[in-house]
């Protein structure tokens, strides 16, 4: 060995760690980035001196999941809160919610039942029952926007998950060449494929897969892969095989074969959230507004047609409501099989906010809630969860409140399967029926003074008759409680969650993030080491030059 080469090999050790500062400052603010850090050992013994054995990179694999998962519990959470509080913002508001409005309509018909014919008391009524229709309208409508953007968001999370996906086999390749290549993989490489996992995972949960400690390889939490090696296969936003309104994600396997997962399957991450918060609460919410407009349309009309008009006519339906609707699933016999809906008003108290699924099992129909999975019953005629049977033999049944009817002479065949919405777009079609203030029934008999009925009418805010155990201002007061305490309780898990993930990302940045007062620090250690080893060369030739002279 030499001083030459010994101080050689410190300059150039001298000059990758400053560069490996440098960069490691230069990328401070660079999202994914981990600081590197130059690894010098031993020279060899023939030569001695110094050697740069690697630039490491500081990342902690275990550390990284941790956190992944702790960023897509946050992100479903954050993305669940900005939905659900809208509609907490909506029914909670004192001047637009609808609890002031059935108060008002209510309000009308005790003037009218203290003067049943005055044409000002009559215009009071329709006054107040049209405000209070357009207002279940408006409500409808709002939540039926915020199905529409669901969709349109879903929509557009899985086109951002096929780009990633993609990406990350991309670099699979390239981080498998570049091995091939030098043995080592760049490490901007591995920083980039880290952290598009970690975007990735914000947007849905994930299985991450570390094969031979290199490729990734990532699984959705069922096993289907999406990224194998340097393949990835794409999910596919599809409409609901049950329900055409519905946008749900698609899995296109290798086979080119398409089929709609679960909605259970998709959690975590933004995707599972808005998903989430649309089985929870969306679809429960506009539920209820439905079953509250159908509730009190249905008892009104029946109250409605006990009395006369000043015409002396019979009472006529007094609001009108959107039917129920079914939907026939894509993979029926026959598709176009699609039976026909409507309220059941002897059994309307058995009405629930939910919808149904009609299975065909053994040539008998099974009626299963979508809410609670429960599976209704032919046996107890007195409990809310019954199916009659009774006409099944000429295509009809009836539950919770409405009577389905298939055509006796185009039966639905063995496994076939159909989605009933009693009262999922009740609330769009609730307005009032009538025009004509002459024929507003307020009275029992043909007399002008008779206001029995619409005393009959006005205690109607008392009774129980939003699923047989509840007023209208206590079912809405329920519905409002409910979605309230939702919220709170989302924000609560969010803040916890939101302090977890802090803690790990600090944890993460202590170890592979870049400490701009450590880098400067390093600037100056290694240009103190660059600078003793150019010393080390300048004493090696001032040295030889002595010699040399000696010599002449």
């Amino acid at each position: 060995m030499s001083m030459f080469s010994v101080g050689l090999s410190g300059l150039n050790a001298a000059q990758s760690a400053l560069n490996t500062t440098s960069n490691n400052i230069s990328n401070v603010y660079t999202p994914g980035y981990n600081r590197e850090v130059t690894k010098l050992g031993e020279g060899f013994a023939s030569t001695g001196g110094v050697q740069v054995n690697a630039i490491e990179r500081q990342f902690n694999q275990y550390v990284a999941a941790q956190l992944n998962s702790a960023k897509t519990q946050s992100s479903a959470l954050s993305t669940y809160y900005n939905q659900v509080s809208q509609i907490d913002n909506l029914l909670a508001d004192r001047e637009a919610g609808l609890a002031p409005l059935m108060q008002n309509f209510f309000s009308s018909l005790e003037d009218l039942a203290s003067a049943p014919s005055d044409p000002a008391a009559r215009q009071g009524v329709l006054g107040t029952a049209n405000t209070l229709s357009a207002q279940f309208r408006s409500f409808d409508g709002y939540l039926q926007d915020m199905q529409s953007n669901i969709n349109n968001q879903i929509k557009d999370e899985v086109t951002q998950i096929n780009n990633t996906t993609e990406q990350i086999a991309g670099l699979n390749r390239e981080i498998a060449l570049a091995r091939a290549r030098t043995g080592e993989a760049p490490n901007s490489l591995l920083n980039q494929r880290d952290q598009l996992v970690s975007e990735l995972n914000e947007r849905m949960d994930l299985r991450l897969n570390i094969q031979d400690g290199k490729t990734y390889n990532i699984s959705l939490p069922n096993g289907q892969p999406l990224v194998t090696g340097t393949d990835s296969f794409k999910l596919e936003a599809v409409e609901s095989p049950s329900d055409p309104q519905r946008i749900v994600v698609g899995y296109r396997d290798g086979g080119g074969n398409l089929s709609a997962l679960n909605e259970n399957v998709i959690s975590g991450g933004a995707l599972g959230g808005l998903m989430s918060f649309r089985s929870e609460t969306l679809d429960k919410t506009q539920n209820q507004i439905g079953q509250l407009a159908v509730s009190l349309s249905v008892a009104f009309n029946e109250q409605h047609k006990q009395g006369v008009d000043l015409n002396g006519e019979q009472g006529e339906d007094f609001f009108n409501v959107r039917p129920p609707q079914a939907y026939s699933h894509e993979n029926n016999v026959n598709s176009n099989v699609v039976p026909s809906v409507a309220f059941d008003a002897e059994t309307i108290d058995k009405l629930r906010a939910t919808d149904y699924t009609v299975r065909i099992v053994g040539g008998e129909p099974i009626v299963t809630r979508n809410d609670n999975g429960a599976e209704l019953n032919s046996s107890d005629p007195n409990s809310a969860s019954y199916v009659d049977l009774a006409n099944w033999a000429d295509g009809e049944i009836t539950f919770g409140g409405v009577t389905v009817t298939f055509d006796p002479a185009k039966l639905p065949q063995a496994g076939d399967r159909f989605e009933i919405q009693p009262v999922r777009r009740a609330g769009e079609g609730m307005e009032a029926n009538i025009s004509d203030l002459d024929k507003i029934a307020a009275g029992e008999e043909a007399f002008a003074g008779d206001n029995r009925n619409a005393l009959a009418l006005q205690n109607l805010q008392s009774q129980s008759i939003v699923g047989g155990n509840a007023s209208v201002s206590g079912a809405y007061g329920a519905m409002v409680s409910d979605v309230g305490n939702r919220t709170n309780i989302t924000q609560v898990n969010l803040d916890a969650r939101q302090g977890l993930t802090d803690q790990l990302r600090a944890v993460q940045q202590s170890e592979s993030g870049v400490n701009l007062d450590e880098e400067a620090a390093n600037l100056i250690r290694f240009q103190q080491f660059y600078q003793a080893n150019a010393r080390v060369i300048d004493t090696a030739s001032n040295i030889f030059d002595t010699i040399l002279g000696l010599r002449s």
